[in-house]
């Protein structure tokens, strides 16, 4: 069983000067200390973090880092996303070679996080920005997980706010994927304690039908202040996805070119919802599934990001947030795919498991 949730725990950095790049690279080394990183790799974190920081500080424009652990069956690692909107790298290629850098773009550094990270991954347009994941792993991902689905996250919380009110949670077991998003009503410690108690029955309810996890879900919600929710259950042998929204959780399937919508019915889950429904939507393993709570516009649309749909869902994630996120709620983006992604280079020095 594949298993990540959260609520609350990715780190956002905004990096626009130099104290910020030391400062992602304390967090980096304080996150990689917390799943017990040799000394090694809680070097390489702090490498890859100061890289990325520094390049953002040089080169671009609102940049920003997000740090968190993930998971891959018994496997912990960290996480490091960075992104920006400055002018984008030309010729991505050229740049990721060790020694090489863009003039007007973050090329410096990127051969160094190649050669440490695990897994790396890069997705820019120009003019329209750039977007970097690398992780570092406690042992080697074994390839059975490297090719099986993937969770790609970003979260942050409102704007003067310390935590975040949403929460996620995903599962693979088998042929099976559960991915929910939940979004704690209002902002805060409350929000993010409604959202919590949320999540918490949907791991301890997994294997029930999708209307039994809310319905429970429901009842463990009513001394909270109520949530928001998006359940998705993918049975990738029957092709098949299941869903189940209350409230203003957005849910879409896009594949070959095209984006189709979930339904979610009206309701505060804990306080009022009525007859809890089911629907159901055609899956393929070239799909993507993305859910975003209310704190992401939902006029977005992948097409125009030539590219990106083959990249690291956290690529896609990271992407959806920076030119969609409203900027004034807690937002949160979660994207579902198969995680064979294309290399870049030729000669292929890059390993692709994202």
């Amino acid at each position: 069983m594949l298993r990540e949730d959260a609520a609350g725990d990715q780190v956002q950095i905004p990096v626009g000067e130099s104290t910020r790049v030391a400062e992602a690279r304390r967090k980096a080394v304080e996150l990689a200390g917390r799943i017990g990183l040799d000394e090694t790799k809680t070097g390489a974190c702090a490498v890859i973090a100061s890289e990325m920081g520094t390049n953002l500080v040089k080169h671009a424009t609102d940049g920003e880092m997000f740090l968190r652990h993930v998971t891959q069956g018994a496997m912990r690692g960290i996480e490091l996303v960075a992104i920006d909107r400055g002018p984008g790298i030309a010729n991505v290629n050229h740049a990721l070679k060790d020694g090489m850098s863009t003039a007007g773009s973050s090329g410096n550094g990127l051969g160094a996080m190649v050669r440490m990270a695990a897994e790396f991954d890069i997705h820019s347009l120009p003019g329209r920005g750039t977007s970097l994941v690398a992780r570092i792993w406690n042992g080697a991902v074994p390839a059975r997980l490297a090719s099986g689905m993937k969770t790609g996250v970003i979260q942050t919380a409102k704007p003067g706010e310390t935590v975040s009110g949403d929460a996620w949670h995903s599962e693979c077991t088998g042929n099976r994927t559960l991915c929910a998003v939940v979004d704690g009503l209002g902002h805060g410690a409350l929000a993010a304690q409604a959202a919590q108690v949320a999540v918490e029955t949907l791991r301890t309810h997994a294997g029930a039908p999708l209307t039994e996890q809310v319905d429970l879900a429901h009842r463990a919600l009513r001394p909270t202040r109520g949530v928001a929710l998006g359940i998705a259950e993918i049975l990738h042998d029957q092709e098949l996805v299941k869903f189940v929204g209350i409230g203003n959780i957005m849910a879409s399937i896009w594949q070959a070119g095209s984006t189709r919508s979930m339904v979610s019915q009206n309701g505060i889950l804990g306080h009022q919802i009525r007859r809890v429904m089911e629907f159901h939507y055609p899956w393929s393993e070239s799909a993507i599934l993305v859910m975003c709570s209310d704190g992401i516009n939902t006029h977005w649309d992948l097409n125009p990001y030539t590219g990106l749909t083959a990249r690291d869902p956290s690529l896609i994630a990271a992407t959806l947030y920076r030119d969609f996120s409203r900027g004034r709620d807690d937002a949160t983006v979660v994207i579902l795919k198969r995680s064979k992604v294309e290399g870049y280079l030729e000669d292929s020095h890059l390993t692709r498991r994202g």
